[in-house]
């Protein structure tokens, strides 16, 4: 009988909204009552300290359960309410399962400047202006468009040499990071495919420093943008053999590269 009360009662305390002072109330008064008719005094304060180690032990465990349930749940919102946003290099869209921001122009510095900025740029088609002055004036710094460099590039690059480079600006929700993976073609495990592209950068005899970027492997061009106007200059990347350990790496192979996000 005593057995089976037990039971019954951590059942009862394993709901995430029971009254642990009620239960105790109710074990309380079973021992007062029906056992201390049939107990000496003794047993059934040897009971009653067993109960309460008992029942403490079952607090704490509700304590860290309930605990866990609210971590977990926080986590989930958090994971559902994040979102990442990266630059697709080379297209005018974002892939079907993100969101464009906005459909751009690639521009940077001039590819030949000592002092260019390294970085490139995604910029607007409805740009908005604030204090200027037209005309080139005064000590400043300079954006230029930029153009694909792919006359000697593998495959279909070639037919892309000197037209203009769109971008876009993608929104991608319910992931916590995205990275560019050189050399890869597919994603990580644990990871989900954004888009795959081909290393570009600036020419290496070039004054201008220059970032590695991942151009879409299908690239778009911009309309009217044939022309050999320089500006920010893309080309592709080969390995090179020495420090770079071959193999894996293979002498003058370009490289191709994959953009991954994780939830």
């Amino acid at each position: 009988m005593i057995a089976v009360f037990f039971v019954m009662l951590a059942i009862s305390l394993a709901g995430a909204e029971t009254n642990t002072e009620t239960c105790k109330d109710m074990l309380q008064g079973y021992l007062t009552g029906q056992l201390s008719s049939g107990l000496g005094t003794y047993q059934v304060e040897v009971l009653r300290r067993e109960f309460k180690s008992f029942t403490e032990h079952v607090e704490e465990s509700m304590r860290v359960f309930k605990e866990t349930v609210k971590s977990d749940k926080q986590k989930m919102r958090d994971a559902q309410n994040s979102s990442v946003v990266y630059t697709r290099w080379g297209k005018k869209t974002c892939p079907p399962d993100a969101e464009t921001i906005l459909s751009g122009f690639t521009g940077g510095s001039w590819f030949d400047h000592k002092g260019a900025a390294v970085d490139p740029l995604c910029l607007p088609r409805d740009p908005e202006w604030g204090l200027y002055t037209d005309g080139t004036d005064g000590d400043k710094a300079y954006v230029y468009g930029a153009e694909y460099e792919t006359a000697t590039s593998p495959g279909n690059l070639r037919s892309f040499h000197q037209h203009d480079v769109p971008c876009a600006v993608c929104l991608q929700r319910n992931r916590s990071v995205v990275k560019m993976f050189p050399a890869r073609k597919s994603c990580y495990k644990g990871w989900k495919l954004e888009y795959r592209g081909n290393l570009m950068t600036g020419y290496h005899d070039h004054s201008a420093g220059t970032m590695y970027n991942c151009v879409d492997e299908h690239p778009d061009t911009l309309h009217g943008g044939l022309a050999n106007k320089n500006g920010k200059l893309f080309y592709s990347v080969e390995a090179r053999c020495g420090s770079l350990k071959c193999p894996p790496y293979v002498e003058g192979r370009e490289i191709v590269c994959v953009v991954c996000s994780k939830e």
